[in-house]
């Protein structure tokens, strides 16, 4: 039976929604093929792993005392090994064979926001040589970068609104520049951080004040901002995808209630009355209220971007409706949930859902072992002394 390991927390403004999702994964992973465990990376950047972290509890107490400190190595096979973190006894040697290993065969990183969801996680897991679920580095970071994203977008001939970005130093140095070309999208304008996964740091704009001060805000989270068109009468639709290359499959589409223009974080994922069901503003029609041919259109364009970007496994693409126009706003690689709200209603019981992100993340990996990852040439030792001009 394989093991799977579920990775959640992380440097990340997202680290309790990421243990969130982490735990609803675990409790639903089919026990009859997978043993589970959950591996979890503290905001100090430590791996723990025990089975008290499979209890909510332990997260909202923060009692990790008797959990054990690992670290991410490689095995001789494609599977990832936790090595006990080592022991400051010098005389037992970094590399004991003596140390204590746990094996992992497969990893799903139920991660969210910057150091976890944008490629820095998933190239630690892709030195370990271990299987992972969801999109891999290169489509993880773009989904993350949403400067970039929305290039591809472009590139990809997807409907996108009009947008201008810039780096701090280039805002420092010309201020009104940046001002101006923003401001010639037009008012109202969202300004948002161009590296983080929800909805932190994000502010609208209605005039030059608002505009100075939101960029400001935006700056406090990331070197690089992203300046957008806020429509003045949108709906949010969202649509998951799930797949792997041209196998893809995409879900009812759904339509936040009470969303406008952009949900607070707080709004996001804090219960206003307790019930853990229930995310504040953030409850759904689904299937979204719109015309089947409005549907069927915003499912084409979710699976046009989520293979524009290479995701691979499970994503969210959240779209922007005015009238009958369609503007793809983003991709989430690895959304909240693993969007198993969406995918109940389609026919796919949460479950399969995992079975199926984790038959993926084989699939892919056993794809990527068969390339040619060397080329054996005797370099050095044709090498002459010194370096010729």
């Amino acid at each position: 039976m394989k093991r799977v390991g579920v990775i959640i927390g992380g440097k990340s403004v997202e680290h309790e929604v990421s243990i969130i999702t982490g735990l609803q994964i675990f409790e639903n992973i089919d026990r009859t093929k997978y043993e589970a465990m959950v591996i979890y990376i503290e905001k100090t950047g430590k791996w723990l792993v025990g089975e008290a972290l499979a209890s909510i509890e332990t997260y909202k107490t923060k009692n990790f005392n008797n959990l054990l400190e690992v670290m991410p190595w490689k095995s001789s096979d494609d599977r990832a090994v936790l090595c006990l973190y080592p022991n400051p006894d010098i005389k037992q040697g970094f590399l004991s064979k003596k140390r204590e290993k746990i094996l992992v065969d497969v990893v799903i990183p139920a991660t969210h926001g910057t150091s976890v969801e944008d490629g820095v996680l998933q190239g630690v897991l892709e030195t370990c040589g271990v299987p992972y679920g969801f999109s891999d580095v290169k489509a993880s970071a773009l989904g993350m970068d949403k400067v970039l994203m929305k290039k591809v977008f472009k590139a990809e001939q997807l409907p996108v609104l009009p947008y201008v970005w810039f780096y701090r130093s280039q805002y420092d140095q010309l201020k009104e520049q940046c001002l101006l070309e923003s401001e010639a999208i037009g008012y109202p304008l969202i300004v948002k951080p161009s590296n983080l996964g929800s909805s932190i740091g994000i502010g609208k704009a209605r005039n030059r004040n608002e505009l100075e001060y939101t960029i400001e805000v935006a700056f406090h989270y990331d070197r690089k901002i992203i300046i957008e068109k806020c429509l003045e009468n949108p709906r949010e639709i969202n649509c998951s995808v799930m797949g792997y290359e041209n196998d893809l499959q995409a879900s009812l589409c759904e339509e936040p209630i009470g969303w406008q223009e952009y949900l607070k974080f707080e709004d996001k994922y804090m219960s206003k009355n307790g019930n853990k069901n229930d995310k504040g503003t953030d409850k759904r029609i689904i299937p979204a209220d719109i015309p089947d041919y409005i549907s069927e259109r915003i499912q084409l364009l979710a699976k046009e971007a989520f293979k524009s970007i290479d995701a691979k496994g499970v994503a969210r693409i959240d779209f922007l409706l005015e009238g009958e126009e369609i503007y793809v706003n983003e991709i989430n690689t690895i959304p909240g949930s693993a969007s198993f709200y969406l995918w109940e209603p389609s026919g796919v019981k949460f479950k399969d859902l995992i079975n199926r992100l984790i038959e993926i993340a084989l699939q892919k990996h056993a794809d990527n072992s068969e390339k040619i990852n060397s080329y054996d040439v005797d370099l050095l030792n044709n090498m002459t002394k010194g370096i010729k001009g």
